[in-house]
This record gives C-alpha cells, sequence and structure tokens, in this order.
C-alpha cells in the first residue's frame, strides 16, 4: 500500500468511524452472550491490505482511541489490536491476498486471537474478570463473529482504498502480455519490407 496524506486521512476516518460504531452500536448486541468485535475486523482487514507496518499503527491508534473512550487502562486494547494488525500484514507480506471464503477464515482467527490475549491482559493486570468456560465460549463467538463480518467489511475497505493498493498482475492475463507484445514485436521486425528501388516492368513496350 503506497500511504500518501490522503490515504492516511482515509484510513484515520475509517478507524474512527469504526470506533465510533463499536461503542455506539456493536457493544449493545449480544450473540449467545458475545458481543461483535467490529474493530478488531477493521483492523485486520486494513493489516491484510496495508502490510504490517500499517496494521500495527492503526492497532496502536484505535486501541488508544477505544481504551480513552472507555476510561480504562490505556494500551490493553492496543496490544490486541497490534497483534491482529501485524499479524495479518506479515500474511500479506509472504502471500498473496486469498479468496473471500479464506478472508473470512483468517481475520476470524485473528479475532479469536486478539479477544484471548485481551483476556489474558486483564487478567494479568487484575481486572475482575470471572474464568470460566462461559469465557472460552464468548472468544470463540467473537471469532465466528468476526469472520463473518469480514464478508462485508473487507471488500468495503478494499474499495475505499483501492488507489493505494498494489495488486500483483493475476496469473495467465497480466503476466502473459509481456510475452505476447515481444512477440508481436518481433514478428513485425522479422516481417521483411518491400523494396522502394525496385524496377518495375513497364507494360506497353515491345509487345
Amino acid at each position: 500500500m503506497i500511504v500518501t496524506r490522503r490515504i492516511a486521512l482515509r484510513i484515520a476516518l475509517i478507524v474512527l468511524v469504526s470506533v465510533i460504531l463499536q461503542l455506539s452500536f456493536f457493544s449493545y448486541l449480544s450473540f449467545f452472550g458475545a458481543t461483535p468485535d467490529v474493530l478488531t475486523v477493521v483492523v485486520a482487514c486494513l493489516g491484510l491490505l496495508g502490510g504490517a507496518m500499517v496494521g500495527a499503527v492503526v492497532g496502536f491508534a484505535a486501541g488508544i482511541l477505544l481504551d480513552s473512550a472507555l476510561l480504562q487502562t490505556l494500551g490493553v486494547s492496543s496490544l490486541a489490536l497490534i497483534a491482529a494488525g501485524y499479524f495479518a500484514g506479515r500474511y500479506r507480506e509472504a502471500f498473496e491476498i486469498p479468496g473471500r471464503m479464506r478472508v473470512a477464515l483468517l481475520i476470524g482467527a485473528l479475532t479469536l486471537v486478539a479477544t484471548t490475549i485481551f483476556a489474558a491482559l486483564q487478567i494479568m493486570l487484575g481486572v475482575d474478570t470471572p474464568v470460566s468456560l462461559l469465557v472460552l465460549r464468548e472468544i470463540f463467538v467473537k471469532g465466528l463473529l468476526g469472520g463473518v463480518m469480514a464478508l462485508g467489511v473487507f471488500p468495503v475497505l478494499r474499495r475505499a482504498l483501492r488507489a493505494a493498493l498494489v495488486d500483483e498482475p493475476r496469473p495467465g492475463r497480466l503476466r502473459d502480455r509481456p510475452a505476447i507484445t515481444a512477440t508481436v514485436a518481433t514478428r513485425k521486425r522479422n516481417r521483411p519490407r518491400p523494396r522502394r528501388n525496385q524496377a518495375r516492368p513497364l507494360s506497353g513496350v515491345g509487345s
């Protein structure tokens, strides 16, 4: 991803809107005792589109905004979101962007990892959090919800940041164009040219 000033402002706006939606809408929803975590999904999607550096920076900024809005310990959400964004970016730097279902599985797994890190940090910091099988169920359900939300969030973010993305050519199409162009140029170069000074036979003389 080529991060220009315009793209950076667009990413900042995406993060800000995601934090607002997480606090004002998604935090009031509940599916099987778990709250959808759209902010982790957005951070993982941006890391998958922009790379490890973009994912880590976006995760840190989103975590600071979330902790500040909730008046909780600064840095707890940032560590979890940095992990999601960074590992998504590392996957992008090592492999091509996978298909739609694999993106959902990947982001769902990263949401599960980020939720686990957040719960572990809360326990380490002494926050009163009940440790039981219900917590494990909530983490698992959040991962499933993250994968489902990624099916809609990832295409939207990819379209919004399309101008900054450096997509690799598709196999069998764009990669074959240079070879085809070179073949056509070689044929044109080797095509025999007509001689300009060649004498033409005279018609009507001596007949």
